[in-house]
Formats: structure tokens, sequence, C-alpha cells
């Protein structure tokens, strides 16, 4: 990969017999990774690419194209470092063919391995293109478990064997009991397993007060030379780089868990749910992404998160609600995602057909929430899980957006976006496109809800109380005709039987207003999207 990184020319090693040719994908950057268990230095050979068309499959972000092949060159400056051989495809190697499958076939044909040996792919799509070659080639391959996750693809289908529904909390208690996190014997730590309604809080009118900066990670010689190499090569992409600081290795990684157990943590949990303009971190995290790359293990966050509790540096609401959301949340979420693939990504179950309007990618708009939460994604690659769900993903609900229009953006613009984790908080939590599979009703919500939590309808032209006239939020107008067009459907769920008797008291007149409202705002926001096609 040339002199400024360290690592050896891509054709390194070709010369020598390969008993194993490890294939090591973008988002497998676990030192302690099943495949390297075996690894046999004078026989073995890690083989990693970057390629084009993983930034190109989705109009990505220039960060998160970034942090992948950042995090991807440190991998592999690492394995070298330990005496491990190494071919890595840079983009801008020759005769790169600027995709996985085809830069793993000349790969095969370069090295002649004995067998191919790769991790369980996250996505679907990247599985089965791998799958398909080596079938095709007729060469010995080996999938091996990844043993990062802390429930299997095969566990996760034993609990789901005989279940009508799928709920997340049924699922977490058990995890909670298997990997003894907050447990106190054979019982919940503090007697519960659920603090949720604690951690619902909004920062009131004066707002969050002094926030604590989280540890940033200033690019070194390594990150320089890809976010170059971005700008050059994905300079239509959306995004931009100047205020990359993401963690792009174990050391950082570690270091962004322990700022946050520190500094956030015991006012997360509280804070969870709540907005403030112009402040994209406020007690939350930063480390889904270096999670979602493996930088660090999951039950490892759990337990240090675990010990603040025991240590009373963090309440026990914070600490349950933070762990809920590794422990429980992403690996019920994967367990989704490969039970119900690949149908799952066509799943469409309200109809919704609208395109996806061309502002979520400028952030021009009129709406003060939409415009800050798409800007920061836009600017930093991020947004915290209350604006993903109940600002951009709650617009896209009540508009009637396509789903898989919106999973594209999502799985774009976002650093820690990868398709397993994506895809069902997409269309499950936050679009119901799988009817119900994931969550028990529509997040379908009317501008109150985001006023109650932030301050953005202080300084919007629009009127969250208001559904009609030129002053009323489009959430608002966008709800009840949400209510409106699947009243039949909606009608026949438990937990939306109140939202629907609150639609069966507006007028017929009443409801064609909302109706002409909710047309005029579609019409205003037909705008092309920006996609070319090629980034």
């Amino acid at each position: 990969m040339g002199g400024k990184t360290g690592l050896n020319p891509a054709n390194q090693g070709s010369n020598q017999s390969v008993r194993h040719l490890i294939f090591i994908l973008g988002d497998q950057l676990d030192r302690q990774s099943a495949v390297l268990e075996k690894f046999n230095p004078g026989e073995d050979l890690i083989f990693m690419a970057e390629v084009r068309g993983e930034s190109t499959h989705v109009w990505s972000h220039k960060a998160r194209t970034t942090l992948f092949l950042s995090a991807m060159r440190h991998f592999a400056q690492d394995m070298e470092g330990e005496g491990r051989r190494v071919d890595y495809i840079r983009l801008d190697t020759p005769g790169n063919t600027q995709s996985l499958v085809g830069e793993l076939e000349r790969a095969v044909m370069r090295h002649q391995p004995a067998k191919v040996i790769f991790l369980e792919p996250g996505e679907y799509r990247v599985r089965n293109e791998i799958t398909s070659l080596l079938t095709k080639l007729r060469r010995p391959h080996e999938e091996v478990v990844d043993r990062h996750f802390l429930c299997s693809r095969e566990e996760f289908a034993r609990h789901a064997q005989g279940r009508k529904q799928l709920r997340m909390e049924y699922f977490y208690r058990p995890m909670r009991e298997k990997h003894r996190i907050l447990m106190d014997g054979n019982k919940p730590a503090g007697g519960s397993w659920n603090y949720d309604a604690e951690n619902r809080a909004s920062f009131g009118r004066d707002g969050p007060g002094m926030l604590p900066a989280p540890i940033a990670f200033q690019p070194d010689a390594i990150t320089r030379e890809v976010i170059e190499l971005v700008q050059k090569n994905f300079a239509k992409n959306p995004g931009e780089t100047d205020s990359f600081d993401w963690p792009v290795t174990p050391l950082q990684a570690e270091k962004a868990v322990d700022d946050f157990i520190r500094n956030r943590l015991p006012w997360f949990g509280a804070y969870q749910d709540a907005m403030w303009a112009g402040e994209p971190w406020l007690y939350h995290s930063r480390i889904s992404a270096a999670l979602n790359l493996k930088l660090i293990s999951p039950l490892t966050i759990c337990q240090k998160a675990e010990d603040a509790w025991r240590n009373g540096d963090a309440p026990l609401a914070a600490v349950e609600g933070f762990i809920r959301q590794i422990l429980g949340w992403r690996e019920y979420v994967r367990g989704i995602y490969w039970l119900h693939m690949p149908g799952y990504l066509n799943l469409n179950g309200l109809g919704a057909n609208a395109p996806l309007p061309g502002f979520f990618w400028t952030g021009e708009t009129k709406m003060a929430c939409l415009r800050d939460a798409i800007s920061q994604t836009l600017k930093l690659g991020y947004a915290h899980h209350i604006q993903r769900l109940m600002v951009t993903g709650l617009f896209n609900l009540l508009f009637g957006v396509n789903p898989k229009e919106v999973h594209a953006w999502y799985l774009a613009g976002y650093v820690d976006a990868v398709e397993w984790v994506e895809l069902p908080n997409t269309l499950g939590m936050s679009q119901y496109a799988d009817g119900g599979i994931m969550a028990s009703k529509p997040y379908a919500a009317t501008g109150k809800y985001i006023q109650r939590m932030g301050n953005h309808c202080r300084n919007c032209q629009y009127k969250p109380e208001n559904s009609v006239g030129t002053d009323a939020c489009p959430f608002t107008t966008l709800y009840w005709d949400f209510l409106d067009r699947h009243e039949g459907l909606l009608s026949k769920n438990p937990r939306m039987i109140l939202q629907v008797k609150n639609l069966a008291r507006l007028s017929e007149s009443q409801r064609q207003e909302i109706r002409l409202q909710a047309g005029r705002i579609r019409l205003e926001m037909a705008v092309d999207n920006p996609i070319s096609g090629d980034a």
C-alpha cells in the first residue's frame, strides 16, 4: 500500500505457497477473529480489498468510506506487524476490478490456495456473492461463525422457533442470564429487567447546559492519506471529511468507550431520547461505528458499563438502558435480519411508494428539526437514535416514502451503517414496512412529540399544534393523513386503538381539509433526488 502507510505491496506473498487464503471484509476488523485462530504465518495469507463498488452500491457518505478504509488499513498494518502475510488491494492498485468478488477471484487465481476461509459476512448480498463465486470456481472454502456477536444466527433461530411474535424484551432477558450481565444471582440487578420508563426525560426550557465534549481522534498519516483518496475518488458523494475524528483502531475504540462511561453514561439514560438544536452528541456514546467494524467487543463494553454502576459511578437506569441497546437490541436486530433475509429487503407492509424528497441530500428544508438532523448527518455522518427514528424516520413514515429508498439513505449516510443492523431498524422499527415483525405498532406521532423532546419548534415557522393552515406543522398534518390513509389497517392493532379513536372524532370536512393540506405538502416537496447513479 505504499510507503506512507508502511504496508507491503498488494502482491506480497504471491510467490509462496498458500494453504489458507483468509478473506477479511471491511467490517470484520476483530483482532481476535475466529478466522485468525489457527493462522500459520508460513502457509496462510490474509486477503483484503478496497473496492469502489462498496461505496457506490449506495451513495456512501465520504466519512463512512473514510472510516472503513482507514480502519482496514490500520488492521492490515497491525497484522503485518504481528508477522502475518497480507495481500492488500488498494482502491488505486493497478488492475483493481473495483468489486469484492472480482478482487477475490483475482486473489484466488494469483495465490491458488488450498482453501479460502472467510468469516460469515454481515450482509446477505455479500455472503451470496462470495459463496457463489467460490462454488463457481470449485474452490474449497469454509465460512466461520463470527464470535464477535453474543448470539449466533442459529441460536436466534432456535429462540424464534414457534413464537408468534419476536419482541426484543423476551430475547434480552435470557441474554442477560446467559452472559451474567447486570445479574444478582438469578435475579436482575435492582429487581427489574428494564428501566426504560426512567429514560425518557427532555432537557426542559433551559436546555442541557455545558456538555462534556466526546473524545476526538485527529487523523494520523494513514487516515489523512485515505481522506485524500476519498476526496479524489468520491468527490460527488454526499458529506464531508473536514471534521473526521472517529476511532479507527482498537486502542482508540477502547478510549472512546472509557470516555463515554466516565463523562456521559451517568446522564445517558435520562436524556437518551432528548434533542437540542446544534448539539449532535449530547450524552450519546459515539462508539457504534467502532463496534460495528468490530474494533471492540460488545461484551467488553457491557462489562465496563456494569462496573461503572457497581462502583457507584453511574445510576442503574442509565447503565441498564445502555446495555439493553447492545446486549439486547443489537443482537436482536441481527437475528431478525438473518431470519428474514433476503425477502425482508422487499417488504412494504404499508404500500409506501413516494420518492425520497431531494432535501434529504441537501438539508434545505424549512422544518427546523429536519434541517438540523439532515444537515448534521451530511456533515458528520451521524445522528443519534431519536433523530433517526422520530425525526427523519418519522417524516418518511408519515410522508409514505418507499422503504427501500429510506433504507438506501440511512445505509449511505451514517458512518456506523452496516446492512444487518441498519435494514431492520429502518424497515421494521422506523417504517413499519415489515408489518409488525419487529415493532408492535407504527411509531407515528405529531410535531408535538418533537416539541416535547427538544427546542427545534421554538425557531421554526411551523406550529406543531396546527394541522391545517399556512403555519401547520407538516409532521402534524401528515400524522393525521397517515391515520386517515391507513385507518382500516391500524384499527386492527390494539396499540393504535386510541389514536384511531382520536381520528374518528374529526368530522369529514376536517379530514378533507387535512387531505388537501397533505397533498399540498407533497407537491411542495416533490423535488428531484440528486443521486446520479455514479458517485
